[in-house]
């Protein structure tokens, strides 16, 4: 047990896949788990641990932004033994031709704000930091398996939601990134610290160009290709 986790040693399997949103993981767990069983709801943050088609698996929430999931991240892989975190989450595309339902994998994460890197790597002033590409290539090879198409590029982590910058200067502020979200950076961070393993899958839920938008019951429920993808790597983690 720790500060923010509730469960039980052994509660989680090798891979964990972590949504932002606790009711996302919920659905996920309904959906695709069997023997799915609620293993932590510490603030509602709802984790789950189950099967899928045989395979050991863990679905947690993170909450939103780097401080949330850095603290999740963080206790998963050191206190609960977990070897393997997929952030499967939403993202605003920068570009047109990037479209909603569209699945991105991160090859790096561009962030904006130092301080958190900082407690983990003092003095360090990486703004770009990179997932494990073992991982990464899993990934690949299983959306390949499944015929589903992905785009692998550069994301954006950005703190604020909320802001009075322009959808454009926010573009010219991501270093060539080519949607923005708001965890990546953090994520990646721990796991390089903790030397675990680290990707992120992202599904295109809103265009800052196009002004194309996902409401909140399909940011939850309809981002399928993402989550069965990131699924099948259940079986490289048993």
């Amino acid at each position: 047990m720790t500060p923010h986790i509730n469960a039980k040693p052994n509660d989680f399997a090798k891979l964990v896949l972590m949504p932002g949103d606790p009711l996302r993981a919920k659905y996920i767990a309904e959906k695709y788990l069997t023997n799915a069983r609620l293993v932590s709801s510490v603030r509602n943050v709802l984790m789950y641990t189950g099967e899928y088609k045989g395979n050991k698996v863990s679905i947690c929430a993170s909450g939103m932004g780097v401080p949330s999931i850095g603290i999740y991240s963080y206790e998963l892989f050191k206190e609960y033994g977990v070897e393997a975190i997929i952030r499967i989450g939403s993202a605003g595309s920068f570009k047109a031709e990037i479209k909603n339902y569209d699945t991105i994998l991160a090859k790096d994460a561009f962030g904006e704000n130092l301080f958190f890197r900082d407690g983990f790597f003092p003095g360090n002033k990486d703004t770009i930091v990179y997932p494990d590409k073992e991982l990464n290539n899993l990934i690949i090879k299983h959306a390949k398996e499944l015929g589903k198409e992905i785009k692998v590029d550069r994301v954006y982590t950005e703190e604020a939601f909320y802001c009075k910058k322009t959808p454009q200067q926010r573009i010219d502020l991501s270093n060539g990134a080519v949607c923005v979200e708001m965890e990546s950076y953090g994520l990646f961070t721990v796991a390089e610290a903790l030397n675990k393993k680290a990707a992120c899958l992202l599904t295109i839920s809103d265009n800052l160009i196009t002004h194309e938008y996902t409401t909140a019951e399909e940011r939850q429920t309809a981002f399928h290709e993402m989550m069965e993808i990131a699924l099948e790597v259940a079986k490289d983690f048993q």
